[in-house]
């Protein structure tokens, strides 16, 4: 499986898009809110630069994209006005692997751009988009040319399967009952991407430049801990149950493996220090519940089903995954299986996924 080419999340705007099914992530991007703010003031008070180039890097498509580059903006412009400077210039990057829905991005950029002039008023420096697509897993900008970088729910993805897998028969991802060589080419892995990302990341930024992560990750120092796997065994409960039934077959589901690493907060540090091109500002761990609308007033029947709220949020994400694997024409009965196993572990106990967010200054 080349993860290149079928990583991405759902496009358009139907029911089954991460469009419709994202508010999850947009719920860690305000819970993060009060970070990305910090380093961008930082940034701009630091200079007070004519021009700030941001890069938003695996931005996805739908309301999430333009909720972020919004907020940076009215941060900038709020502290500037306070201190009666001119406003900057703005350019922006929107990054993600070429599988992405950016023609839905771009369809919406003239009505947020009019909105965006709006809440900012006259005075406000113009602000260009570009399109990036490719892996951050590798050079995209030039050197010295950005200043400030996002990415909130993207690191966590891997630039391939890990190698040496093969013992990991009828799981999808790491587990409780994964070998202890598939932990550990998982980590190596990681870690070779993740030092690349920085590395990489370095070079384009300018002296003084910062950076805000926010990857899936977990507290424990157990790759397999339930915090940060629990939700990829029970998906892959639902296909095991199709491979009993004989709707798939064996050899797909034992050679099929999440691309996928959610690291502790040592893990985080440790790679930066080691990579040495950043100073560490700020890192820190936060929760949100699997079922994004577990605090939400005023919802359908339909909503109020913690089960169908987390299966359709996991479909956005991982579907295309499993389509290029096993099929199309499975999507349909495992998602349904996977909302019944979801609804009856979420009435039983309550399930987080643990973030794990880290301030970087380019050493």
């Amino acid at each position: 499986m080349e993860v290149v080419q079928v990583l991405h999340m759902n496009g358009g705007v139907g029911e089954t898009s991460y469009a419709k099914n994202s508010l999850l992530q947009q719920k860690v991007i305000t819970m993060t809110k009060p970070i990305t703010e910090d380093a961008i003031t930082k940034l701009y008070c630091s200079k007070y630069p004519d021009e700030i180039a941001i890069a938003d890097l695996g931005c996805s498509s739908g309301p999430n994209t333009f909720f972020l580059v919004s907020e940076l903006l009215k941060v900038v412009d709020s502290v500037r006005q306070k201190i009666g400077q001119k406003s900057p210039e703005y350019q922006v990057f929107l990054n993600d692997l070429p599988g992405n829905d950016f023609n839905t991005i771009f369809r919406s950029l003239s009505d947020f751009q009019n909105k965006l002039r709006k809440q900012l008023g006259p005075g406000n420096g113009p602000c260009f988009f570009t399109g990036v697509p490719g892996s951050f897993y590798g050079r995209l900008f030039r050197k010295n040319s950005l200043h400030f970088v996002h990415s909130s729910y993207s690191l966590h993805w891997l630039s391939q399967v890990p190698q040496g897998l093969e013992s990991n028969k009828r799981n999808i991802y790491m587990a409780s009952t994964s070998p202890p060589d598939v932990l550990k080419a998982y980590y190596v892995q990681f870690q070779k991407n993740f030092s690349l990302f920085l590395k990489c990341r370095s070079e384009e930024l300018v002296d003084g430049g910062r950076m805000v992560l926010t990857l899936i990750g977990r507290r424990s120092d157990d790759p397999s801990s339930k915090e940060c796997c629990y939700f990829w065994e029970l998906l892959a409960i639902a296909l095991s149950d199709m491979l009993v039934e004989g709707l798939i077959e064996e050899e797909k589901l034992n050679s099929f493996n999440i691309p996928m690493y959610t690291p502790s907060p040592a893990e985080v540090k440790y790679e930066v220090v080691k990579e040495g091109s950043f100073n560490i500002d700020r890192l820190e761990v936060t929760e949100v519940n699997w079922n994004a609308y577990q605090d939400e007033t005023d919802l359908s029947d339909a909503f109020k089903d913690g089960g169908y709220n987390v299966a359709k949020c996991i479909r956005a994400v991982a579907e295309p995954l499993l389509a290029s694997h096993f099929g199309e024409g499975i999507l349909d009965e495992v998602f349904r299986r996977y909302r019944e196993i979801i609804s009856d572990r979420v009435s039983k106990e309550k399930n987080e996924f643990v973030n794990v967010t880290v301030s970087l200054i380019k050493a």
